[in-house]
């Protein structure tokens, strides 16, 4: 469960203003849950704070819903208990406030609705307007050339509603989302323009926004920073979006080791707010920063900007031949539930991560190498995979590995697990996978497991039945080797009784020769 920490403020006395309004410090501790909090975005007059929840169970598409808008009203002083928003403003896919209109009449939304009920077949942006104490139907917005290939949805609307800030995989994408800009001409949306190299990088780009005159550029990137996410600013230097100043880290202020997303400016009120993980066993919380005095968050930079705008009509970079995007989801193996995670990829030495957000994961390789990858997700079995790239010709490659929760019964097939031909020794390259269920064992110093043996049906019963045994035992032995107490680890072998799949051909009874081991107790 996420640790609900409320919101850390870096004032003595812990308050700040909204539109005339005083809030406690502690008052947004009802806003923080178990649940992934994400894209918290304030009514222009701040008595209304909209955030996305993901994989509630209230949410409109139950558990499996990737993320339904909820919100929360500043009533007396306090921010009452969060309400998911109804059907109107949420469906089974991701559902998001881009932002608001100056007088809060107009609801802008990421993505775009079908008729009641279903998910939409296209992209882009809705609206929605005020109807009373409600909203109406959100109203699809279309934008030329619009697509995002990635399941992750974020951007932001500036507040004449002229300029959308939103991170997308799609055409030319220079390694994995890229940050992009439209903007609204003669009552018409223009086609994105990419903000360029200085902005993006090979590795993931995600939430941008801008302050209130557009010229400040906020976003995140895991191309370097503290830690997986790190909020960057950078100002725009002339009129053509794609010209800008170095980014700069926000400081340990903002990013932490977690993963910060979402940065919203509200300095006319005096705050910022944003999403972090940290302290929230990698889910993320809302949180507000009040700067000090002589607190200089971002790089202030103000160059004359001709206030006509114009187009960049350049076409985007492609990735460098050497490189392979690889991609993919992590989901929960018994109910299909996304599972976020971390990937490790590990060659000659070398070690570069990924995080698998909401279940996503996007990564850019280099070609040429064998990488053997780990994966890390709390709550579930650690798992082992390699991975061979010797090849110049592929560009994009598609993993994705079903993750075994941590529960009683649960079955998990060491698939690296190799002996020598009819006997019971190891070959060294069954170590790193044995390895990590050493890991696994100390992480969860409570776990027992049993292991299994499993051989194909060539040979007598009793000669498998023997072999399976010995290899238990072995794998048993290595395992109190490194640590772990016998009586946490039992075993049995069972020979060929147990096939998984075909004897007829060695690729099928390739499948039926195998380790395996289930929870016995937690």
């Amino acid at each position: 469960m996420k640790v609900t920490f409320g919101l850390i403020f870096f004032l003595l006395i812990g308050i700040l203003t909204v539109s005339a309004q005083t809030i406690d410090a502690t008052a947004l501790q009802t806003i923080n849950s178990s649940y992934d909090e994400q894209s918290p975005v304030l009514s222009p007059d701040g008595k209304l704070l909209f955030f996305t929840v993901c994989n509630h169970a209230l949410n409109i598409g139950g558990k499996r819903d990737p993320g339904d808008i909820w919100f929360s009203e500043f009533v007396n002083g306090k921010w009452t208990e969060p309400q998911q928003a109804g059907a109107l403003l949420n469906d089974r896919a991701y559902n998001a406030v881009a932002g608001f209109s100056a007088d809060g009449s107009q609801v802008f939304l990421l993505n775009h609705y079908g008729p009641a009920g279903t998910v939409a077949s296209t992209q882009g942006i809705s609206v929605s307007r005020k109807v009373g104490s409600g909203w109406s139907r959100p109203e699809n917005i279309g934008i030329p050339y619009f697509q995002n290939k990635s399941s992750l949805q974020s951007g932001s609307i500036s507040a004449d509603g002229s300029v959308f800030v939103f991170s997308a995989e799609t055409y030319g994408t220079r390694g994995v989302e890229d940050i992009y800009v439209s903007i609204k001409s003669n009552n018409a949306w223009q086609q994105p323009i990419n903000l360029g190299s200085v902005i993006n990088t090979k590795m993931q780009e995600l939430s941008p926004s801008l302050s209130a005159d557009t010229r400040t550029l906020y976003f995140s990137t895991n191309s370097k920073g503290n830690g997986s996410f790190d909020v960057y600013s950078a100002t725009r230097l002339d009129d053509t979006w794609t010209n800008w100043s170095e980014p700069v880290n926000l400081g340990r202020d903002i990013n932490t080791s977690g993963r910060e997303l979402f940065f919203k400016d509200y300095s006319a009120s005096g705050f910022f707010m944003f999403t972090t993980t940290s302290n929230s066993d990698r889910y993320g919380n809302v949180k507000v920063f009040v700067p000090r005095k002589d607190s200089t968050i971002v790089a202030v930079v103000q160059p004359k900007i001709d206030t006509a705008i114009k187009f960049n009509e350049n076409q985007y970079n492609k990735l460098n031949e050497n490189k392979i995007k690889v991609h993919g989801r992590l989901t929960n193996a018994k109910n299909g539930d996304p599972v976020s995670g971390k990937m490790i990829f590990e060659y000659n030495g070398k070690t570069i991560t990924a995080d698998a957000y909401l279940g996503e994961y996007s990564i850019p390789l280099e070609s040429g190498n064998v990488y053997t990858i780990k994966i890390d997700a709390p709550g579930f079995v650690n798992d082992l995979e390699s991975l061979d790239l010797k090849t110049y010709e592929l560009k994009d490659l598609e993993m994705n590995f079903q993750m075994q929760p941590i529960e009683i019964g649960t079955t998990v097939t060491l698939k690296n697990i190799l002996f020598v031909q009819s006997k019971d020794a190891l070959l060294p390259d069954s170590y790193p996978q044995l390895d990590l269920v050493v890991q696994f064992m100390k992480d969860n110093p409570h776990v027992e497991i049993e292991l299994a043996g499993h051989t194909d049906n060539r040979g007598s019963f009793q000669q498998l039945m023997a072999l399976s045994q010995k290899r238990v035992n072995k794998v048993k032995n290595y395992l109190v080797s490194k640590g772990i107490k016998a009586k946490r680890i039992s075993g049995k072998g069972y020979g060929g009784s147990k096939p998984i799949a075909s004897n007829e051909n060695e690729d099928t009874r390739l499948l039926n020769r195998r380790v395996e081991f289930t929870i016995k107790k937690l």
